[in-house]
């Protein structure tokens, strides 16, 4: 799973106003949808700013190339916001998490896993891709 985050956007939306906010996430999710190929991989909103990606049966470094292709296609949009501490242009920051379920496992380790690397990759810079494997 890939829990994707547009940097700054509640300063893009302050700074641009919310016709260019609507503007920049359907560019997003337009690009985020085009890499995945399998009938199985499924990417969603998740909310505000947030897109949430499933990737069954996908191990970690798979998973973990997918996200810095999404990073590449983010940026190569080349959409301004020149008000953003990570750079010229909009970025996204990820967390990627799998997990093998068993018996034992809790619905929601996948989401919080994916959560939490998300939140490594806010706190250590933004526009960068934060990993992590649950191991039961």
């Amino acid at each position: 799973m890939i829990i994707i985050d547009i940097d700054h956007f509640k300063l893009f939306n302050d700074s641009y106003g919310h016709q260019a906010g609507d503007v920049c996430l359907t560019q997003i999710a337009q690009k985020l949808s085009a890499p995945l190929r399998r009938k199985t991989d499924l990417i969603a909103r998740y909310g505000g700013e947030e897109f949430g990606c499933i990737l069954p049966m996908t191990m970690l470094d798979n998973a973990i190339m997918i996200a810095e292709s999404f990073r590449a296609d983010i940026l190569s949009l080349q959409i301004p916001h020149a008000y953003s501490s990570t750079g010229s242009y909009v970025t996204i920051s990820q967390g990627v998490a799998t997990i093998f379920p068993t018996k034992d496992s809790l619905p929601g380790s996948l989401i919080n896993a994916a959560d939490e690397a998300l939140y490594r990759s806010k706190e250590t810079g933004r526009n960068k891709v934060s990993s992590v494997a649950i191991d039961l």
